[in-house]
């Protein structure tokens, strides 16, 4: 005969909570990307575009490739969401790891999820073909991070 406890039922109603949160802040976050690129391409005009390489390394080492010099890649709203809810979904596996193994998970994980958001910056900051299109994607990034960040960190467990 079984007998269960009422701590294990109710870690296990906080725990589906707590799934079903995080997956909400992971698809805000996407949704918020989306809005975000919605305002920017269609209303503003921006076109989202970033150049990769610096074409050293072609196929076989003969001039620039698909990715050398020259190479401009437009962001699509579907890369956008991809990426955000990537990302997201990262964090939230990160804070899983951390809420197992430390007491301090919520402070390690929003002081990591901060400094990979400043890091992330560097991507549009370096790689964007426009003035534009480098505000446009940081403000992305910014966004993403302010939809993700604070919900997630809310989440985590105390131990």
């Amino acid at each position: 005969m079984m007998t269960t406890t009422a701590a294990a039922v109710t870690d296990t109603k906080h725990s589906r909570t707590r799934a079903r949160t995080r997956a909400l802040c992971a698809v805000g976050g996407a949704l918020a990307a989306a809005i975000a690129w919605a305002v920017e391409v269609p209303l503003l005009g921006i076109h989202l575009t970033v150049r990769f390489g610096n074409g050293r390394f072609g196929p076989r080492h003969f001039g620039p490739g698909p990715f050398g010099a020259g190479h401009v890649q437009t962001i699509s709203v579907g890369q956008i969401v991809g990426i955000s809810l990537a990302a997201a979904l990262l964090g939230w596996l990160l804070l899983t790891i951390l809420e197992r193994r430390t007491s301090r998970a919520r402070l390690i994980w929003t002081s990591s999820a901060l400094v990979a958001l400043a890091v992330s910056l560097t991507l549009p900051l370096a790689a964007a073909t426009t003035t534009a299109a480098a505000v446009g994607l940081v403000v992305m990034h910014l966004t993403v991070g302010a939809a993700v960040i604070p919900a997630m960190a809310r989440t985590a467990r105390a131990r």
